[in-house]
């Protein structure tokens, strides 16, 4: 898309953000006129994985959230200034609930009770970030399903109070859900519709609209293999852990989900299994991190569901598992339009794990830790893949204005993704190859990947080639106008921190020595290899943690390059508790 057609489109969202942000302040300021909630009817059960070690730093005055820690001791949590966006998003969604309930003692009950009453105070008069659909439809899921947490030992005028403004933010849900996001946020304000509905006496009347709806999204924004169009694993599992919270608190009283609303579930759950590495997290890409500790785990169980998507593409991501080892790779075109907003140019780059132990990583999802290291995320160099002529395979919006206002998407990504799998008595290959080089260079990116049956033996080759007239015309035009740096070929292979890289062998091999004893040995064919630094940004940590990476550096020969490379496990581990089931590649006891 050219320049004027990205600020025109930037324009347009501007405008339609500001119109949304005015609905949204007008119905929660006349939402006050809602009847307070009488009683309750019924209570869902509390799903929400929550953490007594952060419920006792939350006592301390330690708020950790989105990336970011606000040191308040004795302070209300609405006293002390945001330091982003998103911290401030956060809190306003009460997940801190999860986990006061998790302690569940009288100072988490008493810290609890005092701060969702001082919000009410604050800012439940239709004031203030939180009236926004997604984040009205979270909380409301957690005052629900904490009920009793937050009131126990109140006096009526609190009570009172507490009743009252469930009715005022259940009232502005059934008004502005259909102003959500599609995606995540539409089904996080569904749910919370859903959870009132189901609770509230007098409001049962707005079941069946939830209900519905549910479906309808579920049926348009859900896909025939589990996926959504972020194809970010982490947004997919936080959209499976709201449908699943909903239906089984329809269920639980007596009310039959939609069926879409039940095939949804069904669809996504061998995807999210698909996406898991042996260590049970899910694989890092599009804007994804691992996801919280049990959260998929408890979700996945109450699912049911147990297969895995081996043979074909789950949300466009393709993988081998055998042995110990587990390789996903990412094979699909990236997300466009409004999609891609966290979108990254990540074609052909995989994660590796084996047994518990991640072991080849991409950087992950930069946005908790500033623009700059969004942006640098996103690059293909920040992913365990192939970049040519130091650019990326994807570009993103220009800076600026447009990015601001169109999250930064992807402007330009490949438009063919294609890969293979063929399996013999030797092992099982991945072919693959995209076309996000031609519009610049004309060159396409081909990779193959085997595993062996027995998970010790993984092996690559990589080719770059303009394969086609209009591909060598491209090519020439490229080295003529960029010299050299058109030339240049970059394989990136991103260490995890608990992995130590040395280079052996007078530079021809990188070892790589796990926690538990076990060593991988790395080579390559090109005959340029160094071991550079990289980092692995984790959300539920406050800073990028410093780790390493295999750079394998080669040039085009004429039209095309080739740069094999081969990953082996030399010795086994001294320890491993866990094993990874063949069948779901969910960590079991061994």
């Amino acid at each position: 898309m050219s320049g004027i057609g990205l600020f025109w489109m930037a324009v347009v969202q501007a405008v339609n953000q500001d119109i949304s942000r005015r609905s949204n302040r007008f119905v929660a300021r006349t939402s006050v006129l809602a009847p307070r909630a009488k009683a309750f009817v019924s209570q869902p059960t509390p799903r929400a994985v929550g953490s007594a070690a952060r419920a006792r730093q939350l006592e301390a005055g330690n708020l950790h959230f989105a990336g970011e820690l606000v040191e308040a001791p004795r302070k209300l949590i609405w006293d002390t200034a945001s330091p982003s966006d998103a911290f401030e998003r956060e809190i306003h969604t009460f997940s801190w609930l999860d986990d006061l309930a998790a302690a569940g003692d009288a100072p988490a009950r008493r810290l609890a009770q005092a701060w969702v009453l001082s919000w009410i105070y604050r800012y439940g008069r239709g004031s203030g970030p939180g009236w926004q659909p997604d984040l009205t439809g979270r909380r409301l899921i957690r005052w629900l399903s904490h009920a009793p947490l937050i009131l126990k030992g109140q006096d009526s005028k609190a009570s009172h109070d507490i009743f009252r403004s469930l009715g005022r933010q259940t009232r502005y849900l059934s008004r502005r859900w259909r102003a959500a996001p599609v995606g995540q946020p539409r089904f996080a304000a569904l749910t919370g519709l859903v959870y009132a509905a189901l609770s509230l006496e007098g409001y049962d009347r707005l079941l069946n609209t939830a209900i519905g709806a549910l479906g309808r999204d579920c049926a348009r924004r859900i896909d025939d293999l589990g996926g959504i169009e972020t194809r970010n694993p982490e947004e997919l599992m936080e959209v499976f852990t709201l449908l699943v919270w909903s239906a089984r608190a329809l269920e639980e009283a007596d009310h039959a989900p939609d069926p879409r609303h039940l095939a949804a579930i069904a669809r996504i759950a061998p995807t999210l299994r698909t996406l898991r590495l042996g260590d049970g997290s899910l694989a890092r890409f599009h804007g994804g991190g691992r996801g919280w500790e049990g959260q998929l785990d408890q979700a996945l169980a109450e699912a049911g569901e147990r297969a895995t998507r081996q043979d074909e593409a789950a949300m466009g991501f393709a993988r081998l598992h055998s042995g110990r080892t587990t390789l996903i790779l990412d094979a699909a075109t990236p997300p466009s339009g409004g999609a891609s907003g966290e979108g990254h140019a990540s074609t052909l780059g995989f994660e590796l794990s084996s047994g518990r132990q991640p072991v080849i990583v991409s950087c992950g999802p930069g946005r908790l830790f500033g623009s700059e290291w969004r942006r640098a995320c996103r690059a293909t160099a920040a992913h365990s893949t192939g970049q040519f002529g130091r650019i990326s395979s994807s570009r993103l919006a220009p800076s600026g204005f447009v990015a601001r206002q169109l999250g930064t998407r992807l402007v330009s990504v490949p438009t063919e993704v294609s890969v293979q799998r063929a399996t013999d008595l030797n092992g099982t290959w991945l072919l693959a190859a995209h076309n996000g080089y031609v519009s610049t260079h004309g060159v396409v990116h081909r990779r193959r990947i085997f595993l062996s049956p027995d998970g010790r033996d993984v092996r690559g080759e990589d080719t770059f080639v303009a394969d086609t007239d209009a591909g060598r015309r491209q090519l020439e035009f490229a080295l003529e106008k960029a010299g050299a740096d058109a030339q240049m070929v970059a394989l990136h292979f991103h260490i995890h921190p608990e992995v130590t890289a040395s280079l052996d062998l007078a530079g021809s091999a990188v070892s790589l020595n796990l926690p538990n004893g076990e060593v991988w040995v790395f080579r390559q064919s090109a005959g340029e290899m160094t071991l550079g630094n990289s980092a692995y940004l984790d959300q539920q940590r406050l800073k990028p943690r410093a780790t390493r990476q295999i750079i394998v550096h080669g040039r085009m020969d004429g039209q095309s390059t080739q740069i094999t490379w081969a990953l082996n496990r030399v010795q086994e581990a001294r320890r491993d508790a866990w094993r990874s089931d063949e069948e779901t590649g969910d960590p079991v006891p061994a």
